[in-house]
């Protein structure tokens, strides 16, 4: 089998060399020179320089996966592929994509006879060595066209991933596994907070983690990762107390209000993050104020800007 594969930044790269080592063709392209050298120095994989070459290079009926931001890079590409393609052809869209904008795109591509699976995928840099979970939405055959690759990028041929549902499913799933993901980070976040200030007990926070590796009912590979980084002893200090969000988890809140499920922890760990981009800022600034206005508080003086 041969896929073409677009997009070749951290986990498109990674997902094409898996593929290739498993012995599936990949045809690859990006707009970056030096990734698409770095993805023909794979046996088995080769690149292109245009969207044109990628379809012309794949035997048709073909199989290219979109592995690019959601949004614009995706819509755009998808626009510049009506074109190229033949009936019958298929795209799937790894991307964190808000699930009704696959829907649509499903729709639009029927209407020239062409196929549409969405792939949430998760694994991270890691997906490479330890196989990607992934949850893809389509037809029935759409799903069998593209099992050896599913099979092939996964940790396991029959396991880390499934066939959710008709097209919109996967990323759904995606969405929903990426709002569980902002509330397990936020819990470890505070708890770990909460053993490293109470300095009377002079907690090995480190040594605290390894040992919740290892039959605990909080162990996870997130927190394995967390341990690995408390072991090598590094400092948070060089590290600004900034968590940005991505769609997902914005998008998770909201179908929790439209289908009145409740959904506390995830939205407020989505809150917290909001919080450390500095969008508080004003409503703490005017908290203050109020404070001081009906108690006659003191408040802080902001510290000067860096450019006064």
């Amino acid at each position: 089998m041969q896929l073409g594969m677009i997009g070749l930044g951290k986990m498109g790269a990674n997902m094409a060399a898996r593929l290739a080592h498993a012995g599936i063709g990949v045809v690859g392209f990006d707009h970056s020179a030096a990734a698409r050298t770095a993805l023909a120095a794979q046996p088995g994989a080769a690149a292109v320089d245009s969207l044109q070459a990628l379809v012309a290079a794949l035997p048709a009926p073909r199989a290219i996966w979109l592995m690019l931001p959601a949004g614009a890079p995706t819509e755009s590409t998808i626009a510049a592929l009506l074109p190229l393609l033949t009936r019958g052809d298929l795209l799937i869209d790894g991307a964190n994509a808000y699930y009704r904008d696959s829907m649509n795109h499903a729709q639009l591509l029927a209407q020239g006879g062409f196929e549409f699976v969405d792939a949430g995928v998760s694994g991270g840099v890691w997906g490479r060595d330890n196989g990607y979970a992934m949850m893809v939405g389509g037809s029935a055959a759409a799903i069998a066209r593209i099992r050896p690759v599913l099979e092939a990028l996964a940790p396991a041929a029959d396991r880390g991933w499934v066939h959710c549902g008709p097209v919109g499913s996967g990323h759904y799933a995606k969405m929903i596994h990426n709002g569980i993901e902002y509330g397990m980070m936020q819990a470890y976040a505070e708890g770990f907070a909460l053993l490293q200030a109470k300095s009377e007990f002079q907690l090995d926070v480190a040594k605290i983690a390894e040992s919740w590796r290892h039959g605990s009912v909080v162990r996870s590979w997130l927190l394995d990762l967390t341990a690995e980084f408390m072991a090598d002893g590094k400092s948070l200090d060089d590290i600004a107390p900034v968590v940005a969000d991505s769609g997902e988890g914005r998008w998770t809140a909201i179908e929790g209000i439209e289908l009145g499920i409740p959904t506390p922890v995830m939205s407020l760990a989505l809150m917290q993050r909001f919080d450390s981009q500095g969008k508080a800022d004003y409503q703490a600034r005017l908290l203050a104020r109020m404070r001081q206005a009906f108690g006659g508080h003191a408040v802080s003086a902001a510290a000067p800007s860096s450019g006064s």
